[in-house]
């Protein structure tokens, strides 16, 4: 007998995925690399090796984007579109289950842990459209959830599986201890960066310029400090990493700013290249530089070298300006990040 577990590798999925394997059942574990996903640390590769499971990973593609921009059922606290997603990972699921011969689907899903999509009509749905009634089993609130089809077939002991409802995590962290793993699991922390206020309205300002949006451009949204002006986008780097990375993230047609002979960032611009955008982007990288270290900003002109391609070949130039104050900072910023769920609509 073979079951087919979405693991986030989460404390929920864990554990869920644990009460399965202690029924004698052999699980082979689905990962989904999402594009907004917090979390930098690979806890389902962890979980796979120190249960002795096959992992499966499945990276989400541009139509996962769409998906986001134009979700069916709607957004939840920021922009997460999470039943939805959830519909997403199961169609992906019930895919690979068949090519893996796997008998059923489980998840770490606990009934009201989340408001939008944990909740039993919620929950339903996602199995409808995903074309898996009653197919999908739900370890850690079974009980209190209608039989599925493993259970009625006996493919599963419903009687070895348990009934936790609500946000509280301490039945979780009482089932980690029980199974020795009290030190050993990740935090709640992290999660969806579709939930974080600013990335949601920096998502929303990318999607509101950009008829076709690519993972590059949600890459670039989890870097450096963004600025909108009109039709243009300013980008500035906040360290050397990132500095890197947007070098390497840059479009061809974007605009490569950095103050020469300080430590400086690395300012790109993409979309119009106004005259007064151009000028704007090297006042932003002036101020983050160490040319103004130590003088009053006033009283400080910084020259601004920046670069850029005229019919495919490179061209360098050079602005003096004096750095945006606080003041224009915040403006700004506030311009970006004020955020509204309905310009989505």
């Amino acid at each position: 007998m073979k079951a087919l577990a979405l693991l986030s590798g989460g404390l929920d999925s864990i554990l869920a995925t644990k009460l399965i394997l202690d029924q004698g059942i052999e699980v082979v574990a689905l990962n989904f690399i999402l594009p907004f996903a917090a979390e930098k640390e690979d806890y389902a590769g962890e979980v796979t090796k120190r249960f002795g499971m096959r992992l499966v990973r499945v990276e989400a593609g541009e139509e996962y984007l769409e998906l986001v921009r134009n979700p069916k059922h709607g957004y939840g606290s920021g922009i997460n579109p999470c039943i939805d997603c959830h519909i997403y990972m199961l169609r992906e699921a019930k895919r690979i289950a068949k090519s893996l011969g796997a008998d059923f689907i489980f998840t770490g899903d606990v009934l009201a842990e989340r408001p939008m999509s944990q909740y039993r009509k919620a929950l339903e749905l996602e199995e409808k459209e995903a074309g898996l009634e009653k197919m999908v089993l739900r370890p850690l609130s079974a009980k209190l959830l209608p039989e599925t089809i493993p259970e009625r077939e006996g493919l599963v002991d419903r009687s070895k599986l348990l009934d936790i409802r609500g946000k509280s995590r301490k039945p979780q962290i009482a089932l980690a201890k029980e199974f020795g793993m009290e030190d050993d699991y990740p935090s709640p922390s992290g999660g969806c960066l579709l939930t974080y206020r600013e990335f949601a309205s920096k998502l929303r300002d990318l999607f509101d310029h950009n008829e076709r949006v690519k993972m590059r451009d949600v890459r670039v949204l989890k870097i450096g400090r963004h600025f909108r002006f009109g039709l243009s986008k300013i980008i500035v780097g906040r360290n050397e990493t990132e500095n890197t990375l947007l070098l390497n993230l840059k479009n061809p047609e974007d605009y490569v700013f950095e103050v020469p002979y300080y430590g400086s960032p690395i300012t790109i611009m993409e979309g119009e290249k106004s005259k007064e955008a151009i000028e704007l982007a090297a006042k932003l990288t002036a101020r983050y530089s160490d040319a103004t270290m130590g003088a009053e900003e006033k009283e400080v002109l910084v020259e601004v070298k920046y670069e850029y391609k005229e019919q495919k070949e490179a061209q360098v130039t050079s602005i003096v300006v004096s750095p945006v104050d606080e003041n224009g900072v915040v403006r700004l910023r506030k311009r970006l990040f004020i955020f509204d769920k309905k310009s989505l609509k």
